[in-house]
C-alpha cells in the first residue's frame, strides 16, 4: 500500500480560482440613514439630514491639513469631504456626509450636540441626567445658561448621534440637535 502526504492531494485536487469576491467595508453602517433635528418650538418645521452615499468626510487632528482630492474643506481645513468610498489609507477620523433635505447642502457631523432646556432650567442642574445619557458638557454658554454643547463620553461621532433620543427624554429639554458643518454661503 502506498501512502501520500496530505499536501500532495491538496495540490493535485485543488480547483482553480474562478472568481475573487471582494467585499467593500461599510465604514458607516452604524450611522443612521437620517438624522432628525428635534424642537419643541411651535410653528417650526422639522429638519432632517439624509446620508449621502458616495461621499465621506475625514476629520483631521490639525486644521489646515492638506487634503489632496477633497471637494470641500470645512472648519479651516480640519474636515475634508471626498467623493467615492473611503479606503484603508485614509488618515483621521471618518464620518459619513449628509445632505439637508430642504436645500441639498452637504453637512458633516462633528460629534458635538447642542442641547437647550426650557427657560429657567440651567444646564448645570441637569448635569447628572446628561451624564446618565452618555454625554459630557464641553461648553457652557454664559449668555444662555439653559443651553450647552455636549460630546458623547466615548468621544465617538456615531455615539453622539445615536444617543440623541436619550437626551430628548430628559425632562424640560426643548431642543437637541447635532452640530452639522456646512459650506458657508454668501448672501
Amino acid at each position: 500500500m502506498f501512502y501520500f502526504p496530505v499536501e500532495y492531494f491538496l495540490q493535485v485536487y485543488s480547483l482553480p480560482l474562478i472568481a475573487e469576491v471582494r467585499f467593500q467595508k461599510d465604514y458607516f453602517s452604524d450611522y443612521p440613514e437620517q438624522i432628525r433635528v428635534s424642537s419643541a418650538a411651535v410653528g417650526i418645521a422639522a429638519v432632517s439630514y439624509t446620508r449621502k452615499s458616495g461621499y465621506y468626510a475625514v476629520h483631521y487632528n490639525q486644521p489646515g491639513t492638506v487634503a489632496v482630492g477633497a471637494i470641500l474643506r470645512l472648519n479651516d481645513g480640519a474636515i475634508a469631504v471626498f467623493s467615492g468610498e473611503p479606503n484603508q489609507s485614509a488618515q483621521g477620523i471618518l464620518s459619513p456626509v449628509y445632505t439637508l433635505e430642504s436645500n441639498g447642502s452637504v453637512a458633516v457631523p462633528t460629534g458635538l450636540v447642542f442641547i437647550r432646556f426650557t427657560e429657567g432650567v440651567d444646564v448645570e442642574s441637569q448635569q447628572e441626567a446628561i451624564n446618565r445619557a452618555g454625554y459630557e458638557v464641553v461648553q457652557s454658554l454664559s449668555y444662555a445658561p439653559h443651553a450647552a454643547w455636549l460630546r458623547a463620553q466615548s468621544g465617538n461621532i456615531v455615539d453622539a448621534i445615536a444617543g440623541i433620543s436619550q437626551l430628548e427624554a430628559i425632562a424640560n429639554v426643548e431642543n437637541v440637535e447635532p452640530q452639522m458643518l456646512m459650506e458657508r454661503s454668501l448672501r
